[in-house]
């Protein structure tokens, strides 16, 4: 992989600082699919996956990681969230001239929204709420041990007849450090504007997360534990979050995971369960969100294929 200098290390603390500025100032946010997470591992763990992914969906949690990954790498995921709403991702990476590349699709809808002049008269209609974004991620080694990654992605919504459109980008940093097996991330995510949707903006969610995971091999029984923890904070919000997550890997052939976020009182969203299948380079991750409020629960299923 390509290293920068040390001149790219300052300029890249005088984005971040900006970028952290500008952030304050965000107020309540839409546009939540942003929130949902990529890949049924990382979200079975809590979702910490700042923290957590080794893999292409790296580009949606922190793209500076996806320099050390070398395999080309394509994901389908899907969601079924509570509440008629659903999401199609797919991701692609692959290198060029030594550089990863990642790109990202999420088609989110929320279906059967009841439209009504007065709350308690019955319904005139239903309508879809549709969001999309499409992403491009890269990464770049400053050091063995340091990379610094960037994303930008196109973002869409649409609900009866408005719609609106916009920019975002991540910056993240990700570092090796020196104890074997441990390691420590942090991004900046969503950072951008989006037109006026009917007569004001959607303020994207605008969030950093700090995290660190540790990864023991236990050679003698075949088994790959890792474990990981991470703080989210969505600027304008007073919430903050922690996730946790946990994976045992036996044999490099099925996996066990579970996962906590704090933080989600008004959900009642905390544990976070699933399991993983290997075989060659295909991989089947599967994780369950439970919700004790009377909304359900979520079931999320990812394939992907490397080579």
């Amino acid at each position: 992989m390509k290293q920068f200098s040390n001149k790219a290390i300052v300029a890249f603390i005088i984005v971040l600082s900006t970028i952290s500025v500008y952030s304050q100032t965000a107020g309540n946010s839409g546009l939540s699919f942003l929130k949902f997470g990529f890949g049924a591992r990382n979200i079975s763990m809590g979702d910490a996956g700042t923290a957590l992914s080794n893999d292409l969906t790296s580009l949606f949690y922190n793209p500076a990681k996806l320099v050390f990954t070398d395999e080309s790498e394509v994901m389908f995921m899907h969601n079924e969230w509570i509440q008629d709403a659903s999401s199609e991702v797919i991701g692609v990476k692959a290198e060029f001239w030594d550089i990863p590349f990642a790109i990202g699709l999420n088609v989110t809808s929320v279906g059967e929204i009841e439209l009504r002049e007065i709350p308690s008269e019955e319904p005139l209609s239903t309508f879809d709420a549709n969001y999309f974004f499409g992403s491009i991620s890269t990464g770049f080694l400053i050091s063995e041990e340091i990379s610094f990654g960037v994303g930008i992605k196109y973002l869409y919504e649409g609900m009866l007849d408005n719609e609106a459109s916009g920019f975002g980008f991540d910056f993240g940093v990700h570092y090796q450090l020196p104890y074997k097996g441990l390691t420590a991330s942090t991004v900046l995510k969503n950072i951008g504007s989006m037109n006026e949707f009917r007569n004001e903006s959607t303020k994207l969610p605008t969030e950093f997360r700090i995290g660190t995971a540790y990864t023991y091999d236990i050679e003698s029984s075949k088994l790959d534990c890792t474990g990981g923890i991470e703080y989210q904070k969505y600027f304008g919000s007073d919430v903050n979050h922690l996730n946790f997550g946990a994976e045992v890997l036996y044999n490099k052939l099925i996996a066990a995971r579970a996962g906590y976020q704090t933080g989600y009182e008004s959900e009642s969203r905390g544990f976070t369960a699933g399991i993983g299948l290997m075989w060659g380079n295909l991989k089947f991750d599967y994780a369950f969100l439970p919700f004790s409020t009377g909304l359900g629960s979520a079931n999320l299923f990812s394939l992907q294929f490397k080579f």
